[in-house]
C-alpha cells in the first residue's frame, strides 16, 4: 500500500465492513481500500469505502442524524472505527493499519463536518428522499472552512483524538467538551477546553520547508538519506514521519537502543534477526529465514533506519542481501522503501584498534538503494548566529585561533543557577556511572526508590536497553535530574531539560517534586514508554521520566537539548565525538569547557569528502529541481 498525496477527508487503510443489523451478521474485508469523506445529491455527509483495485462498487454509508458513534481509543496505532446506522440497518467500519498522522486529520473532519451539517441545515425526510427526481451523486468534502468551526460551536471541539474513551461516542448529542480517559486509573476525566487553532489544521505548517520536502519526497515513495547537522530537527522530522506510513508495514529501527526508542521503534540488529552480522552470509540468510524473523522481512514495505553514521557500511550489505533473498525480490533491498537519517560528521561505527570505520556510505550497495540525498540546513536547537558557527566549524573538524578562544574562554562560565548544576559530558560511560553514584552518596537524607512496572519482567534487560529510564531510580532530596521524555514543550519540560529534587508528596506514591532551570516547579509522575520487543511483539515501561544528571555520556546524550553543560575533552578518542558533546547544549553561556584542546576537533576525511560529493551532485543532477517541485505539496 502506497501512500501518496491525499486530502484530510480522505484515508487509505485495511477496512472491516460489519452490517450489524440483519439477522445474520455479515463482515466484509478490504485489505486495501479507500475511505472518503463526501456529500450525497442531497448535501448529506456519507462515507463511501472503495476497494483500491477497482474491482468491486463502492459502498456508501449514509452519516444521519439517527446517531453515529466514534470509537478513536487507538487512533495513535492507525487504528479507529465508524458505526453508522440503526436497528436493521445498522453497520460498522473497521478502520486499520492507517497512518495515524491521516487517521486523526480524518476523523476530526469527519467530527467538525458532522456537527457543522447538523447546524446548518435540516434533515431530508425519507418522503423527499423518494419522490425526488435527483441522480445519485456523490462529491468529496472540501477542506474545513472558519465557517465550518463556527457551525455548532466546534471552535471547542476535541483537542486529543487518541485520548478518547474506549466506549463508543455518539456525534449527534456530544457535548461541546474535552473527553480524557485515564487509562491508568480507568476513569474518564471531563474539561471544557477552548481551542483557538485546532492543531491538525496547522500539523504541517509546524515542519519548515525543508522538512516538509523531506516529508514529501517518502510520501512519494522515494527511498532517501536525509542528513543535516545537530539540532536540525531530524529526530521529529522521523516522528512525523513515522505518523504517516502505514503502521503495520512500517518498521522504524535505529543504531542505538535509546534513539530507537525515541521513534518508537527497535533496534537495527533486533529488527534483521541476524544476530552482530559478523557471521558467512548463508548463515545470515538461515538466521532472517526463521518463522518470526522471516515475517518482519515479508511485512515490512518501509524501513526507517536512524543514526546511520554507526552502522557499519559491511553490515548493511549483508542486510542488502537478506533482504532481496529472504523476500525473493531482486529489486535493492528487496524492494522495501528506505527512509534512512544521520549525521555521519557525528559518531562512527565502532572499530577494533586503529581500523578505520567502515561507513554505510561506502557499502557496496549504497548507491543503487539511495534514490535521494537531502540536507537539513536549518539550526532549531540553537538560535545564536556566532555559535552555530563555531559549531559548524567544529562539525568540519576545523579549530581555528577563534573558535580555540571562544572555548577556552567558557572555561570560567559560571553555568549553574538555582542550586541545579551543570551536567558533565563523560566520554565513558563507566565514568558516568561512578560520577552520579557518587554525588548521590555524598546527599544527606534517605534515598527513595521508583521501581518500573514493566509488561515482561523477563525482559527487563531489552527494556533497559532501550528505554531512556532505569528500571530502578534512585533520587534524593538535591538530587540532579534530567527529564527523559517531552511533558509540556510550551512551558519548556521537554527532554533533556535540568531540575533538581526539592521535595516529595508526603501521600500516594511519594512523588518527587523538581524545580527546572526553565522556572518550572512541578511533581513528576509515571509515563508510559512502548517499545518494539522480540518478533514484533510491544513492550511497556511506567517509570518516571528522570535520570541523574551530575554526568551522562556523549552516546546517550544524542539528539538531547541541555541547558547546561560541563565538558571535559581530555579523552575525546573518536572523530565527532567532540562536535556531538558541545551541540547537545543550547547557547555558549551554558557550557563551560575544561581543559580545551583543539588536538581534539577531528573530523573523518572519507565523511568530508562525502558531503561534499553529495552537495555537488545535488545541485548538478535535477535533484534540485525535484526538492522544489516537492514543496508545491506543502
Amino acid at each position: 500500500m502506497q501512500p501518496g498525496f491525499q486530502p484530510d477527508g480522505q484515508i487509505r487503510c485495511t477496512v472491516a465492513v460489519e452490517h450489524l443489523g440483519a439477522a445474520v451478521p455479515s463482515r466484509v474485508l478490504l485489505r486495501d481500500a479507500w475511505v472518503t469523506l463526501g456529500r450525497d445529491e442531497f448535501r448529506e455527509l456519507v462515507l463511501q469505502v472503495t476497494n483500491s483495485s477497482g474491482s468491486e462498487a463502492p459502498r456508501n454509508f449514509p452519516l444521519r442524524r439517527d446517531g453515529v458513534r466514534l470509537f478513536t481509543r487507538f487512533v495513535k496505532d492507525g487504528k479507529s472505527s465508524v458505526r453508522v446506522g440503526s436497528g436493521a440497518i445498522q453497520a460498522q467500519l473497521l478502520l486499520s493499519n492507517c497512518p495515524p498522522d491521516q487517521l486523526r486529520r480524518f476523523i476530526q473532519t469527519l467530527r467538525i463536518k458532522f456537527k457543522a451539517t447538523l447546524e446548518g441545515s435540516r434533515p431530508v425526510t425519507e418522503r423527499t428522499r423518494l419522490l425526488s427526481g435527483l441522480p445519485r451523486t456523490f462529491d468529496t468534502v472540501s477542506p474545513v472552512q472558519p465557517r465550518d468551526l463556527q457551525l455548532g460551536g466546534v471552535r471547542r471541539a476535541l483537542t486529543d483524538v487518541a485520548a478518547t474513551p474506549t466506549k463508543g461516542q455518539t456525534l449527534r448529542c456530544e457535548p461541546r467538551k474535552r473527553v480524557r480517559a485515564e487509562l491508568e486509573e480507568g476513569k474518564q476525566v471531563t474539561e471544557i477546553q477552548p481551542v483557538k487553532k485546532l492543531p491538525w489544521l496547522c500539523s504541517r505548517s509546524a515542519l519548515t520547508q525543508e522538512q516538509a520536502m523531506v516529508l514529501n519526497a517518502v510520501l512519494s515513495g522515494k527511498n532517501i538519506f536525509f542528513t543535516g547537522s545537530a539540532g536540525t530537527g531530524k529526530s521529529y522530522l522521523l516522528k512525523k514521519i513515522v505518523a504517516s506510513l502505514p503502521p503495520n508495514s512500517t518498521y522504524a529501527t535505529a543504531s542505538t537502543g535509546v534513539a530507537a526508542c525515541q521513534i518508537g521503534g527497535t533496534t537495527l540488529h533486533a529488527f534483521a534477526g541476524i544476530g552482530s552480522g559478523k557471521a558467512p552470509l548463508h548463515q545470515c540468510i538461515e538466521l532472517a529465514k526463521r518463522s518470526g524473523v522471516r515475517l518482519q522481512w515479508l511485512n515490512c514495505h518501509h524501513l526507517i533506519i536512524d543514526e546511520i553514521s554507526m552502522v557499519d557500511g559491511e553490515f548493511f550489505d549483508k542486510l542488502e542481501e537478506v533482504a532481496r533473498t529472504v523476500r525473493k525480490c531482486e529489486n535493492p533491498f528487496g524492494g522495501i522503501q528506505l527512509i534512512i537519517c544521520g549525521d555521519f560528521l557525528q559518531l562512527p561505527p565502532v572499530s577494533k584498534g586503529t581500523e578505520q570505520p567502515n561507513f554505510c556510505f561506502q557499502a557496496k550497495s549504497w548507491q543503487k538503494c539511495i534514490h535521494l540525498n537531502m540536507e537539513l540546513t536549518k539550526v532549531q536547537r540553537q538560535t545564536e548566529k556566532d555559535f552555530i558557527s563555531l559549531l559548524d566549524s567544529v562539525r568540519r573538524g576545523r579549530c581555528t585561533d577563534e573558535v580555540t578562544k571562544q572555548l577556552a574562554a567558557t572555561a570560567t562560565h559560571m553555568v549553574e543557577r538555582d542550586g541545579i548544576l551543570a551536567t558533565r559530558l563523560c566520554t565513558h560511560k563507566e565514568d558516568v556511572e561512578l560520577t552520579n553514584v557518587k554525588r548521590l552518596r555524598e546527599l544527606s537524607g534517605e534515598p527513595r526508590s521508583f521501581k518500573a512496572v514493566d509488561s515482561d519482567p523477563m525482559l527487563v534487560k531489552t527494556l533497559d536497553a532501550q528505554c531512556p529510564v532505569s528500571s530502578i531510580i534512585e533520587l534524593k532530596l538535591g538530587a540532579q535530574v534530567m527529564l527523559t521524555k517531552n511533558l509540556d514543550v510550551s512551558q519548556g519540560l521537554v527532554n533533556g531539560a535540568r531540575g533538581v529534587v526539592i521535595g516529595f508528596e508526603t501521600e500516594g506514591k511519594g512523588l518527587p517534586k523538581v524545580r527546572f532551570l526553565c522556572g518550572v516547579t512541578t511533581v513528576i509522575g509515571l509515563e508510559r514508554w512502548v517499545l518494539k520487543g522480540p518478533a514484533g511483539t510491544h513492550l511497556t515501561r511506567q517509570q518516571l521520566p528522570l535520570k541523574l544528571a551530575w554526568a551522562i555520556s556523549i552516546h546517550k546524550s544524542q539528539g538531547m537539548s541541555l541547558d547546561c553543560v560541563e565538558i571535559s575533552l581530555a579523552r575525546v578518542f573518536e572523530c565527532g565525538q567532540a562536535y556531538v558533546a558541545l551541540s547537545r547544549v543550547r547557547s555558549l553561556a551554558g557550557l563551560r569547557v575544561l581543559d580545551f584542546d583543539p588536538k581534539v576537533v577531528k573530523a573523518n576525511s572519507s565523511v568530508l569528502k562525502f558531503y561534499s560529493r553529495l552537495r555537488k551532485e545535488v545541485f548538478s543532477s535535477g535533484n534540485v529541481n525535484l526538492l522544489l517541485s516537492y514543496s508545491n505539496h506543502i
